[in-house]
């Protein structure tokens, strides 16, 4: 028999430790749901208050509010330290593919497209299935205009995931890539695939509506806007596009209805006051013209179409100098249109610049390959101070040019042919077969080198903005069937 004294030993022996002496071990994600919380309120300052002390309790190894406080920085403008944030969550934990999609996103927003798409590709490795992936490979594609795989990422991403955004960017790839037909049979089966996936209709009529447009199909991209305005009438891209193609087709006064109903919804769109502003130069109100242009230039600086057409309007006024000022703008912007060269070459002719002009006009001619007016406009030069011979090459060109339109079953604007056909009675070249309509003057103007407001250089119709829908979407005041438009810039008419 045991003493109570050695059971009373035994039970103080085996006490437990005093409570005092038990580490706390830190929990890296303990508060984790608060900055999730305050992050999807949009509660950031209070967000980054929880982040940082969460970081300094995890020493910097908590990854969601690394993760979350990049987030925040790039919405805050600042994508340079986002990206670095990025990538110490790829350190931390890089079998993770949404780290590494996050690292690719700044790096595209930073304007490092092929580094994103090295990135893009390291997260496909990590998770092959993810249609978010290839479709940001195919939008880095097309930015570098690798058409091929852009539209090769996108299909793969509609095998995965059959979202209408990426039906929406292989469509502009294939009107990018102009390949019309490709990108009108995507978007017209759009609305069937995608309906239900909710699409958003309106833009994907509007896309289709773009297409027609290139493929020269206005009668059913009108419908088209009709649709999309059935479905939202008070969706300001559609209303603008419907505004546009009756602003190209004369309707100016119905054009203007539509675009003041748009501009209580975006008052601040470039497109809208450049469109306004050739709706009031059609009709002829040139102070009301450059002053909604002048907004349109103050909201979008770098927008060439703008300039083009504060220079056309200037040309008209004969205010040459402004003219000059605008259009060698719009010449450093978009170096590629021959009929910027022409204008620019008009107003230089009229500040007898000669040797300038010249070279502008060479420079147009050597662009252009499909408009006539450039040519003729630079045979009255020639012909006006004593060039006949390269007037006569600039002629011949004309008629080649003419010919292969007439091919097309082209109309041709009227003050066009009659000046044209006065250039062959001085040149006495004979009436050519190309110019059907007889001239009733064959006395040549000796002003119309400079081309004054009712001669060619002012005939030239305005380009509008045209950024199709996406950007709300303008045209030219006038449209006319017989050229072919360079890209998306619309083709000189007469006024």
């Amino acid at each position: 028999m045991f003493p109570l004294s050695a059971f009373l030993s035994v039970a103080h022996d085996v006490s437990f430790p005093s409570q005092a002496l038990t580490p706390e071990l830190p929990i890296p994600e303990r508060k984790n749901w608060l900055i999730h919380l305050h992050y999807i309120r949009k509660d950031y300052e209070t967000c980054k208050d929880i982040i940082k002390e969460q970081l300094q309790e995890t020493r910097g190894m908590c990854e969601y509010a690394i993760y979350v406080q990049a987030l925040i920085l790039r919405l805050e403008g600042q994508i340079q330290q986002s990206l670095e944030l990025f990538q110490s969550c790829a350190i931390l934990n890089p079998a993770n593919p949404d780290n590494l999609k996050q690292v690719a996103r700044s790096l595209f927003l930073l304007g490092k497209h092929k580094a994103a798409i090295e990135v893009y590709h390291e997260a496909g490795k990590l998770n092959d299935e993810d249609w978010e992936v290839h479709h940001n490979l195919g939008v880095c594609y097309s930015v570098i205009k690798d058409y091929k795989n852009a539209e090769e990422q996108l299909n793969a991403a509609l095998q995965l995931n059959k979202q209408d955004r990426t039906f929406l960017t292989l469509g502009k790839v294939h009107l990018l890539s102009r390949d019309t037909d490709k990108a009108h049979c995507c978007c017209v089966n759009l609305p069937n695939k995608a309906c239900f996936f909710p699409p958003k209709i309106i833009f994907l009529l509007s896309l289709i509506d773009d297409s027609l447009k290139q493929l020269g199909k206005y009668q059913k991209a009108f419908e088209h806007l009709g649709n999309a305005l059935t479905f939202d009438p008070s969706n300001y891209k559609a209303i603008l596009a419907a505004g546009s193609m009756m602003q190209t087709h004369g309707d100016f006064d119905v054009a203007m209805n539509k675009y003041r109903v748009a501009a209580c919804v975006v008052p601040e769109s470039p497109p809208l006051w450049n469109n306004i502003g050739m709706c009031f130069f059609s009709k002829k109100k040139y102070v009301a013209a450059i002053s909604c242009l002048k907004r349109a230039h103050y909201l979008s600086p770098f927008d060439w179409k703008v300039l083009y057409n504060l220079g056309l309007v200037h040309l008209t006024m004969q205010q040459y100098a402004s003219a000059f000022h605008f259009l060698s703008a719009a010449t450093n912007l978009q170096p590629r249109l021959g009929e910027l060269y022409m204008l620019l070459a008009v107003a230089l002719t009229n500040l007898e610049d000669l040797d300038n002009a010249r070279r502008s006009y060479e420079q147009a001619v050597a662009l252009d390959h499909s408009n006539p007016l450039v040519n003729l406009n630079f045979a009255i030069l020639l012909y006006n101070h004593g060039d006949k011979k390269g007037a006569l090459q600039q002629y011949q060109e004309i008629e080649r040019k003419v010919n292969m339109l007439k091919d097309s079953n082209t109309e041709f604007d009227s003050e066009l042919m009659d000046m044209a056909q006065k250039m062959a009675t001085a040149l006495q070249v004979g009436e050519s077969l190309v110019w059907t309509k007889p001239a009733k003057d064959t006395k040549f103007k000796q002003g119309s080198a400079g081309v004054p407001i009712k001669t060619l250089g002012s005939s030239q119709q305005p380009l509008g903005t045209n950024q199709a829908l996406e950007q709300a979407m303008s045209s030219a005041a006038g449209y006319n069937r017989s050229i072919t438009p360079r890209g998306k810039a619309s083709s000189p008419t007469s006024c």
